[in-house]
């Protein structure tokens, strides 16, 4: 269960559909006989269910797609931008260092896909999300049925009904304004890879 203080709680699924499909390089839970952790891209089909339901593959000779039985409760982590905050930037003192960071975590019981069409239609699906121009490319027979083949047999395909949706957007909410024009300020002085949080915290910002 992830800890959220309701000051740092995101519920609207519109908006942590939004970050999955933003952030679609999911850290995946699960424990059966042991735990395992997977990173896949996955794909969101927000239509199905009241939460939705996540789509990936990953190797079959990862032995993680076992705990994918129906029944072995799973977590997929979705993790946005992130970065240090000093106490420094803060006009109220005194104050400790902290972290500011977005997550989704969707919680649900995946089940394995095996069906080698349906398995072809996921990888269409993930290259026409992340690369149309190769999912045409393959709709005009490239790479050759010999050599994708084989390939299809070497993934294990999975769905994930979402059953829970927990959403942490830790991004300053219960500082006061003027701290957080503060944290702002600097972030924006520092460039670079913090750009990204930065740019989050100004779209997610409430009055």
């Amino acid at each position: 269960m992830l800890y959220v203080p309701g000051s740092f709680r995101e519920s609207d699924v519109a908006v942590m559909h939004e970050f999955m499909r933003r952030y679609p390089f999911a850290t995946i839970v699960s424990c059966r006989d042991g735990i395992h952790v997977s990173h896949l891209p996955v794909l969101l089909d927000p239509q199905r269910g009241p939460y939705g339901t996540i789509v990936g593959h990953l190797a079959r000779a990862n032995a993680h797609w076992r705990d994918f039985n129906g029944e072995t409760g799973t977590t997929c982590v979705f993790h946005g931008p992130h970065a240090y905050i000093s106490p420094r930037w803060y006009t109220e003192r005194p104050a400790v260092p902290t972290w500011n960071y977005a997550v989704v975590h969707a919680i649900g019981t995946p089940t394995v896909i095996d069906d080698q069409q349906r398995l072809a239609e996921i990888i269409d699906e993930t290259l026409g999300t992340f690369e149309p121009a190769l999912r045409d490319a393959a709709a005009d027979g490239y790479p050759p049925e010999a050599y994708r083949a084989p390939l299809l047999k070497a993934i294990v395909g999975f769905e994930m009904p979402i059953e829970r949706l927990d959403g942490k957007f830790k991004i300053g909410q219960n500082r006061s304004a003027e701290d957080q024009a503060g944290i702002r300020a600097a972030l924006q002085a520092q460039g670079g890879s913090v750009s990204e949080l930065l740019e989050f915290m100004e779209r997610h910002r409430r009055p």
